[in-house]
């Protein structure tokens, strides 16, 4: 089976070496881009199967990028991240179709496991997860 695609979209080169790491121990393969731009052309090269995305990033905001990944595959699961507690702009990226997000500092273990259960549910027939006991 082929390795699911992460790719994180970030200005923050910390942010996205984190993640990088993260991502790639639990055997990912990972792409990073630090602009809107350079987003959407791994986007088209490579069709990730998830976005960790960045709402605000210079030169394109995540909400566009978010449009233009859903664009291109609407198939691509997208989580927003953002160091801003903007209800208007995590509503309109949630409709737009992002599947959650995270408020900076987001704890890496939480992500972690919602990147893990976004991922291996296309695997699994969308099986249902029982979480706690």
């Amino acid at each position: 089976m082929d390795k699911k695609k992460v790719l994180i979209v970030d200005d923050q080169n910390g942010i996205r070496v984190l993640l990088m790491e993260v991502f790639t121990s639990e055997g990912y393969t990972t792409f990073q881009a630090s602009n809107g731009k350079l987003a959407l052309e791994i986007v088209r090269s490579e069709s990730p199967d998830l976005v960790l995305l960045d709402m605000k990033i210079p030169g394109m905001d995540g909400l566009e990028i978010l449009k233009h990944v859903k664009a291109i595959d609407r198939s691509i699961k997208v989580i927003m991240m953002t160091a801003y507690g903007e209800l208007d702009m995590i509503k309109e990226a949630t409709d737009l179709g992002a599947v959650m997000h995270f408020t900076k500092p987001f704890d890496i273990d939480e992500m972690r496991l919602a990147v893990n259960m976004q991922l291996r549910r296309d695997g699994e027939n969308n099986s249902k997860y029982a979480i706690g006991s």
